[in-house]
């Protein structure tokens, strides 16, 4: 069972290594790179290609690690104790499975999908460490020990905002996605949007990688945003001699919405056109 790629996701050679070699040492694939270069994408891609259930942990700034594998909720046990109700005499009524439980329970290998971990607190890396490890956790509660039925291949998303321990690191296979050079950002938009005008895609690829080197940008454009413009650009039917002929006066890309994020990156180009304008006089 290897990943090969998919029909709606063009994979590098290195990244397809990197899944099939994760899949292989039963380790966590750590995926790091800026936002929008698929890497969320690339966990739905895998369980299309592997034909396997997509079980997503999203995680934000307040998760914590046991809520991937179980929450007690004693309030609402206290409280249904106290209303006399019969659901108070089992404890598995407030006990709501995690993320993680899920995929244990599973009889056919899933993927499991921890998506964006750099967002929670620096300890949570860790605090997974075992459960990844043994695949297995042990519920005190119930007393009992839930083991995964079929290990499941774990992608972790990183957006790089801060550092992982190294213990952690350890355990994982890393890698990087690059940002797609030119031929094969090319090849991206040709499988969202088949027989694209090769003219135009050649006028948008240039501004777009041009607005990406641009100094001082805050926030480079990514490829869904490339896309975004793509769509805009077709549904306006904006030929590409629109974008050849652009002068000096108008350097910020027609429908720019789509790639300027923030206010100062706009005043950035303003600011380029209007230097551009003074010395054209």
């Amino acid at each position: 069972m290897k990943f090969e790629g998919t029909k709606d996701y063009v994979a590098t050679e290195d990244l397809r290594v990197a899944v099939n070699a994760a899949i292989t040492l039963q380790r966590p694939l750590l995926v790091k790179g800026e936002p929008g270069t698929g890497k969320t994408v690339l966990a739905e891609e895998v369980a299309k290609a592997l034909d396997a259930e997509l079980i997503t942990w999203h995680i934000k700034s307040t998760t914590k690690a046991h809520q991937g594998l179980y929450e007690y909720d004693a309030v609402s046990r206290l409280r249904d104790s106290q209303l006399g109700d019969e659901r108070v005499h089992d404890i598995r009524n407030y006990i709501s499975k995690g993320k993680l439980w899920e995929a244990f329970e599973r009889d056919k290998r899933p993927i499991l999908l921890i998506d964006e971990i750099d967002k929670a607190d620096i300890e949570f890396p860790n605090d997974l460490l075992q459960e990844l490890d043994r695949m297995e956790f042990y519920v005190y509660e119930t007393n009992e020990t839930i083991k995964a039925a079929q290990r499941p291949i774990v992608i972790i998303t990183s957006n790089n905002e801060k550092e992982l321990p190294d213990a952690f690191l350890r355990r994982c296979f890393f890698h990087y996605i690059r940002f797609p050079d030119p031929e094969t950002m090319s090849e991206i938009v040709e499988v969202h949007f088949p027989g694209i005008k090769q003219r135009l895609l050649s006028e948008a690829l240039g501004i777009f990688f041009q607005v990406r080197e641009l100094p001082g940008l805050k926030k480079k454009p990514s490829t869904s945003e490339l896309l975004d413009w793509l769509k805009l650009l077709l549904n306006e039917d904006i030929d590409e001699t629109v974008l050849r002929e652009r002068d000096q006066k108008k350097l910020i890309p027609p429908l720019y919405g789509a790639l300027l994020k923030n206010e100062q990156d706009v005043h950035l180009f303003e600011r380029l056109a209007f230097l551009a304008r003074r010395e054209g006089r």
